[in-house]
């Protein structure tokens, strides 16, 4: 019997309200395949989150310390409030797990993510309609000034396919059909020969 193949690194990406957190949440359900490393971020926790499990939460000095030592692969200022990090400890322990990796990061990070790990698929989630992505903003706004920069946010984010190597539609009501496409574009993956590991 060969070696196994090296764990694959999926990156799920896409505008805010397209449903990442969803996606990523269900495939953890369904496939025991994939754990996700813990992002960190400096907004607070949300009712029901738990601290480690869904993000690790610290103040911006703490993030700052973090981002000066290179403990963070990518980071972001989401709507000018809070900040967003990738630590490099979170997914290289990940890798070493041996299962598949799947890590959800806004955008603004693919850029930089892409030089920093080769080797991974990177997949946009995008919404079927911009009226649905919409009323999903409108819900998480906290004004009109809130709603619109949102909206062209997610205008702008939606132009940057070029970064992706797939592009999957989340349809309005049928979330299973998104993850049964992530699903399916792992197993292409797998079975693709050849694959170098991802190193981080």
């Amino acid at each position: 019997m060969g070696e196994a193949p090296p764990p694959l690194v999926i990156v799920v990406s896409g505008p805010s309200g397209a449903g990442k957190d969803a996606l990523v949440d269900r495939i953890l359900e369904v496939s025991q395949q994939f754990v996700r490393p813990v992002t960190m971020t400096t907004r607070p926790p949300r009712p029901g989150e738990v601290p480690g499990r869904d993000y690790i939460f610290v103040s911006p000095e703490e993030f700052h310390r973090h981002l000066e030592a290179g403990g963070l692969l990518e980071h972001a200022r989401v709507y000018g409030n809070h900040l967003y990090g990738l630590p490099r400890e979170q997914l290289r322990r990940a890798i070493e797990s041996g299962r598949d990796v799947i890590v959800r990061v806004d955008v603004q990070g693919v850029a930089s993510l892409r030089s920093l790990i080769p080797g991974a698929i990177f997949i946009m989630l995008a919404p079927d309609d911009l009226g649905h992505l919409e009323r999903r903003l409108r819900e998480r706004a906290t004004g009109a000034g809130d709603l619109q920069r949102r909206l062209a946010a997610a205008e702008r984010e939606l132009a940057r396919r070029d970064l992706f190597d797939r592009v999957v539609v989340n349809v309005e009501g049928d979330l299973g059909a998104a993850v049964e496409r992530v699903l399916a574009i792992a197993a292409e993956e797998r079975a693709r020969p050849g694959r170098t590991p991802v190193v981080v």
